[in-house]
């Protein structure tokens, strides 16, 4: 029996409704399998900011630190974005990265078939895109000094840095290279060497590393024409390596490839001394908190990555995989990628969180059943 301990952390608006769900899914897998799961609640985020005043409770930062993985699932909303910067939900979010040394964001992007009709991107520019952006996370625009606004010449001037050091470079080079020797063997790194000196660093550095995989293929490219191409041919790509701001907004603008922000999980690492982050990409909507319209899945397979990553399963990752595209497959949606009426009839059928949560722990316990 493998005793985990987990640190949920359900935060705001949907997150408490999608951790739910991830629990329901955790009961499946220690009923099922080998394992127990000791899970912890703490406040963070917006809930802890209107318990304590601050995102981060240390405790909340601590317990995490004691166990063996993180699940979060959403934070913030707009009462808070008028708090002082250091007292926003997510300024706490980089604190418990930084806290926990998670410098390596794994974003994966990959198009469900049964999903192809539910983006806006055609079908045969979608089909078989399985990509992952690895983004640094604890460097760049967000973390570099100096930083700030002041008043010159009587008029206020905003200024942030972006910084890297050629060992942050190197440590998140080496994650892409070594996740690419497990897929197809190639790696896009994503830079703006034709303008900003940090970028040439950049690309000196990753090319420095990549000579330690001769067996992976490295290519780089600009971030505007990155940009264009993941819309333009998503499947070129597989293991795209960029610095933290530049992977921020590819990795979402990724997630449109999917049909919906709530389809896709990440997993956000350091060298193993720290447990990881796992946490759905999306946002905490609290436009449509406690109306059980939320999309679980992305929770759901942030959870499964936590198998693969942290707990070294492969095979519980594969299950709950396989669990979702047959769920997909027998066209179960929530709103987020329900196809409207054509001629009165629906091509899918419209369910809520709980129903689709339900619907996944079900196909789970059925597909172990048959192993």
């Amino acid at each position: 029996m493998q005793t985990k301990k987990i640190t949920l952390l359900s935060g705001d608006g949907i997150g408490p409704e999608v951790s739910l769900e991830a629990e329901k899914l955790l009961k499946v897998i220690e009923g099922q399998f080998n394992y127990k799961f000791e899970i912890t609640k703490k406040d963070f985020g917006g809930i802890a900011i209107d318990k304590y005043g601050i995102p981060l409770p240390e405790d909340t930062l601590n317990t995490c630190k004691n166990s063996d993985a993180v699940l979060l699932a959403a934070i913030g909303g707009p009462k808070y974005d008028n708090l002082p910067r250091e007292k926003r939900p997510e300024t706490g979010l980089l604190g418990l990265r930084a806290g926990l040394s998670a410098f390596a964001n794994l974003r994966p992007v990959m198009v469900f078939d049964p999903l192809l009709d539910s983006s806006t991107i055609k079908k045969d520019v979608l089909a078989s895109t399985d990509l992952i952006v690895v983004r640094e996370l604890t460097g760049g625009l967000y973390f570099g000094n100096p930083k700030g606004i002041e008043v010159k010449h009587g008029e206020k001037v905003g200024f942030n840095t972006m910084v890297y050091s050629e060992s942050e470079i190197k440590r998140i080079a080496k994650v892409a290279f070594e996740i690419a020797r497990k897929r197809k063997k190639k790696v896009t790194s994503i830079d703006k060497a034709n303008v900003l000196d940090v970028s040439q660093l950049w690309r000196e550095t990753v090319t420095q590393v990549s000579k330690d995989y001769k067996d992976v293929n490295l290519e780089h490219m600009l971030v505007d024409n990155a940009a264009m191409q993941l819309i333009k041919n998503p499947k070129q790509f597989d293991v795209i390596l960029a610095e933290n701001l530049f992977g921020d907004i590819l990795s979402d603008e990724g997630a449109m490839l999917t049909g919906s922000i709530g389809m896709l999980p990440s997993a956000s690492m350091g060298d193993g001394a720290h447990p990881a982050i796992y946490e759905p990409v999306h946002g905490s909507a609290p436009d449509i908190a406690g109306k059980n319209l939320a999309n679980p899945i992305a929770m759901l397979l942030s959870a499964a990555m936590m198998f693969k990553y942290s707990f070294s399963d492969e095979k519980v990752y594969n299950l709950i995989l396989n669990s979702v595209k047959n769920i997909l497959s027998q066209g179960y949606r929530t709103k987020d990628i329900h196809q409207e009426s054509r001629d009165g009839v629906s091509p899918t059928k419209l369910i809520g969180t709980r129903e689709m949560g339900d619907l996944i722990c079900k196909e789970l316990a059925v597909s172990k059943s048959k192993v």
